[in-house]
């Protein structure tokens, strides 16, 4: 249970990194130390991480935040008891200190583009402190041509309007409604109020880090985007920040499957006008999942998006919220659903959404197109154990009636091999093998079999699958079926039931690795993403399916320069430079018994041929190597395949 709260999982991951830099101090290694010590103790940063220490100061407990430390602090973030996160850690939540206000409004004054943003705060019986607190935190923007347009919404807390009619701000506008209209309608009343070129959202009760409009200003001098967001954080009432969300950059599938852009959020002006279509900015019906519905609407006039891999908005965990509690409002889940079901029919797109495995995630789970034959490819080398396996599995379970396998034996000799061939050519006329006797060469292999299909799709699967959910043909067709799909791949299980994989990530391990490894099946993964259907750079040839026109016009695997490993990597990447977008789908599930027909590389020859391929990886493909996989983000890690969860 405890597992499977974000809060607890970040506090469980803050323990073992304190004990990980602990060992790194006592072993004199000071690179990465995020431990806190009378070295390098900080009293103002310790003030600012503490506002507990702070009020505690205040009330005359403690001469200062170093007395805390030194009796109790110490001891308190040694156990685990008060989260310590270090700068280090998470390098770009940036505090004022860390740019230069003189250089910025140099910079600032240099750039061809400084954009009034308008930013809009719809406004209801919140605590005065905390309006208070996000009212300052625009105000202490680096970047000055912004306006703050607040929409009271009929507030009954009289504290919370006097607090408004106290505001003296030029910069500031209010308008106090007469009646209570709903998320929807405040925020339309304050998006009434703007005069900006862009749009920025901020809930009444959250917070935006003081370089917000800095780098939102700076993108858009850079990259002219019609839709930026950043990555984001919570804020406890204590003034801990928890849950950093690093994310991926656009992924149309993604943004289906949940609203990850979220905060913060900053829209052309221009662009909202497209998407009210002379009608509502925030449409009544959606309330609680109103800015998915939004930016789902706006997705439909653009694809200049901009995501900037910073925390630059804070969300404030207040009791009830959706921020304190990822389950809290099941009806944001299920006006969620409905925003997402309208995008379907506003595109075109024939299918269904259903509510995902996890709260504030949806299944688009789109109609098959027709009957298309898909012709699955499997490689092997004897171990007819094995394959029969994965043969009946696919006979047993698969509920998709048009298929074809087609079993490339690769050099095999053993009796009890042939004996299986000549089985399933007789049992089964959708089964056929073919004989391809070169020196193991997986590529190759694969466009040999590609020659001789006859489907629409190929199904690439390894011999040492075996199939878990019935449907996994269709899960897979439908998002291979789109025209601008490239490659499909799956959801992958060790036979302990753990993640073997959750995609590909780019620069894992040097080249690329698999996200998640290890995984408990039930476990969400980074926010939930092990549970959605999802864009990435790569997925694993083990179980991919691409159309059989697609493989060809690329020239199916690089069987030269990559004969075993990467060749499945540098395909989809190959994929992505032509324009098509590649897909994970948990939906399609399988167990994978890995490696356990080629082996390792436990030889001269392999691993002589292993560097080769790795050196071949670094030059092929040394753009998105140097910049980062767009789908995962330059705050994570790339010497684990966790997400920098544990």
């Amino acid at each position: 249970l405890l597992q499977q709260t974000f809060m607890v999982q970040d506090h469980i991951a803050q323990i073992a990194r304190n004990y990980q830099s602990w060992q790194r101090c006592q072993s004199g290694d000071q690179r990465t130390s995020s431990i806190l010590t009378d070295e390098n103790f900080d009293e103002v940063s310790y003030l600012r991480q503490y506002p507990d220490v702070r009020a505690a100061i205040e009330r005359g407990e403690f001469l200062s935040g170093r007395e805390h430390f030194e009796l109790r602090g110490r001891d308190e973030i040694a156990s685990g008891a008060r989260l310590h996160i270090s700068n280090l850690l998470f390098r770009n939540r940036a505090d004022p200190e860390h740019i230069d206000p003189e250089q910025a409004r140099q910079e600032i004054a240099g750039w061809s583009q400084q954009p009034l943003i308008s930013i809009i705060t719809p406004v209801y019986n919140v605590e005065p402190r905390w309006l208070e607190a996000a009212i300052e935190s625009v105000q202490q923007q680096l970047y000055p041509r912004w306006e703050l347009c607040i929409a009271d919404d009929g507030s009954t807390r009289p504290e919370t309007t006097a607090l408004l009619r106290q505001i003296i701000d030029p910069r500031i506008k209010i308008k106090l409604l007469d009646a209570n209209q709903g998320i929807a309608g405040a925020s339309n009343a304050a998006l009434a109020l703007t005069t900006g070129d862009y749009v920025a959202f901020l809930d009444h009760d959250d917070e935006l880090t003081p370089d917000a409009l800095y780098h939102v200003v700076k993108a858009i001098n850079a990259h002219d985007p019609d839709l930026i967001y950043s990555d984001e954080d919570k804020l406890s009432l204590e003034g801990y920040y928890l849950e950093p969300h690093f994310k991926p950059d656009y992924s149309p599938d993604l943004i289906l499957s949940t609203n990850y852009i979220c905060h913060l959020g900053v829209y052309r002006k221009t662009l909202l006008d497209k998407a009210a279509a002379g009608g509502s900015y925030l449409r009544e019906g959606f309330e609680g999942s109103q800015d998915h519905d939004l930016v789902l609407r706006t997705l439909d006039h653009t694809d200049r998006v901009h995501h900037i891999p910073r925390v630059l908005y804070h969300w404030r965990m207040i009791r009830g919220s959706t921020a304190a509690c990822y389950d809290s409002k099941n009806h944001a889940w299920e006006a969620g659903q409905r925003a997402v079901s309208d995008t379907l029919k506003r595109r075109g797109i024939a299918g269904e959404t259903l509510l995902g495995q996890y709260p504030g995630t949806y299944r688009v789970k789109r109609t098959i197109q027709g009957q298309p034959l898909i012709s699955v490819l499997i490689p092997f080398h004897d171990q007819p154990d094995l394959l029969r396996l994965c043969l009946d599995s696919i006979l047993e379970k698969t509920t998709y009636p048009h298929f074809e396998v087609l079993g490339i034996s690769n050099n095999s000799v053993e009796p009890e091999t042939q004996a299986l061939m000549a089985h399933y050519t007789a049992g089964d006329q959708r089964i056929r093998f073919l004989r391809h006797d070169i020196p193991f060469n997986y590529a190759a292999i694969n466009n040999f079999a590609a020659t001789h299909a006859t489907g629409e799709h190929l199904l690439l699967l390894n011999n040492d699958m075996t199939v878990i959910t019935p449907d996994w043909l269709e899960a897979l067709l439908e998002h291979s079926q789109r025209p601008e799909v490239g490659a499909v791949g799956a959801k992958l299980y060790y036979p302990d039931d753990t993640v073997q994989h959750g995609g590909v990530i780019i620069g894992i391990g040097g080249i690329a690795g698999h996200a998640h490894k290890h995984f408990a099946a039930h476990n969400p993964g980074y926010f939930a993403r092990l549970h959605l259907i999802q864009n990435l750079s790569a997925v694993t040839a083990a179980c991919l399916m691409v159309k059989k026109s697609l493989y060809q016009t690329i020239n199916g695997m690089d069987d030269k320069h990559l004969a075993v490993a990467f060749n499945d990597v540098d395909f989809c990447l190959r994929l992505r430079e032509k324009g098509y977008l590649n897909v994970f789908t948990p939906y399609c599930e399988l167990y994978h018994h890995e490696s356990r027909t080629r082996g390792h590389e436990d030889t001269p020859q392999k691993k002589q041929r292993f560097i080769e391929e790795i050196a071949y990886m670094q030059k092929r493909h040394a753009a998105i190597l140097l910049n980062g996989d767009p789908y995962y983000n330059a705050n994570l890690p790339l010497d684990r395949d966790d997400f920098g969860m544990l």
